[in-house]
């Protein structure tokens, strides 16, 4: 199989969808790998690196697009991107199709694309390529609540986050104890603050009590308890996530924002699927805060491209056993195979195969039907 990995650029993103470790692999296994040039140079990863392990460098997307039967990217698709792909093409990428642009998919509809979403892939009930770039969002969301807590940003609240003898350290309040949640209330803690985790689910409380012991306060997620906690926050951590394609709820409403301290700051992480926050909107790695109600905003959807070599390291990582076995099996008999990676097909053969996504966009909904060679 050919498999295509074009240069991201849209949201400053500075990550790779392969690392050449990967694409090694796919060589290896008699593969042909078509890289963009210069798509791996924000990384760290040069052309040399990759013509080393055996990939064709190629000096335009629309060559990429043009060569491949698979097309592996880092974000969602922008309506260029989707103009240039060829009919019955595979696209693996974190798509986002729910809070994107209709004429995208519109476009993988008629081009009879079968798109993969990597947000939605399943693996014994945990999100396993999200998982990676949740880990590193999670550290992340810490660090920039902390950069923006302090005073040299005018508004800010002026607070060091472990505080110092007689001067209570900064309040963290995590809304949702999944993968994001736990990497940022382990990092929370670690830097002395007072950590408080909000979730609706008990049993996931109960997971992140038991691994980083009792030293967090933890809260069953309502209305009322999550007013209280946004009203009590320095930093708000939004890190909510909805599986099955659907839009993050607004669980913090714009009345909650403005009962906050002046110079809060919240880190929604849930932006890429919408935000969880009533206020929030996408911001980019250059312009990154916004300031409503005196509560400063952080809403950068792909955060972890500010660390782009780790991040494409673990995107590889968790991603490279998918991409093998569609290019070893082809689609058919992958799909037969891993059911959830079929979870993870949001269009395929000229319909929409996401029940969500279709009632999203008011769209026909069609099954994945797939039935083996052997």
């Amino acid at each position: 199989m050919i498999i295509g990995i074009p240069k991201d650029s849209q949201l400053e993103e500075k990550r790779v969808a392969l690392v050449p470790a990967g694409v090694h692999t796919l060589v290896e296994a008699g593969h042909t790998v078509f890289i963009e040039r210069d798509a791996g140079k924000c990384s760290n990863f040069t052309n040399e690196d990759y013509e080393k392990v055996g990939a064709k460098i190629v000096y335009s997307k629309e060559e990429v697009f043009q060569r491949a039967d698979m097309i592996v990217k880092i974000t969602y698709l922008t309506e260029e991107e989707a103009e240039l792909l060829q009919e019955h093409q595979i696209v693996l990428s974190s798509l986002h199709l729910a809070v994107g642009r209709k004429a995208i998919l519109d476009k993988l509809i008629e081009k009879k694309v079968t798109a993969i979403s990597y947000e939605m892939i399943e693996k014994e009930d945990h999100l396993p390529v999200l998982q990676a770039m949740s880990e590193i969002a999670g550290q992340l969301a810490v660090h920039m609540g902390e950069r923006y807590l302090c005073s040299d940003l005018k508004g800010s609240r002026g607070i060091l986050m472990g505080g110092i003898t007689g001067v209570a350290p900064a309040a963290v309040v995590i809304l949702g104890a999944g993968v994001v949640g736990l990497n940022a209330a382990r990092t929370a803690l670690g830097r002395g603050a007072q950590v408080i985790l909000l979730d609706k689910e008990l049993p996931r409380l109960q997971r992140v009590e038991n691994i980083l012991t009792k030293n967090i306060t933890t809260v069953k997620a309502n209305p009322y308890t999550i007013a209280r906690g946004v009203k009590f926050a320095d930093i708000l951590i939004c890190a909510v996530q909805v599986k099955g394609g659907e839009k993050t709820p607004h669980l913090v409403t714009e009345e909650m924002v403005k009962t906050m301290k002046q110079g809060a700051v919240i880190v929604d992480v849930s932006i890429d699927q919408g935000g969880c926050v009533e206020t929030s909107y996408p911001t980019t790695i250059s312009d990154p805060i916004f300031i409503k109600h005196n509560v400063i905003h952080y809403c950068v959807p792909n955060m972890p491209a500010m660390v782009s070599r780790t991040a494409s390291y673990g995107l590889t990582n968790a991603s490279i056993e998918y991409i093998v076995n569609i290019a070893n099996n082809g689609l058919n008999e992958a799909i037969l195979g891993d059911e959830g990676l079929a979870k993870g097909i949001c269009t395929h053969d000229g319909y929409c195969t996401n029940k969500t996504i279709a009632e999203t966009f008011n769209l026909e909904f069609r099954r994945l039907h797939f039935f083996s060679s052997n």
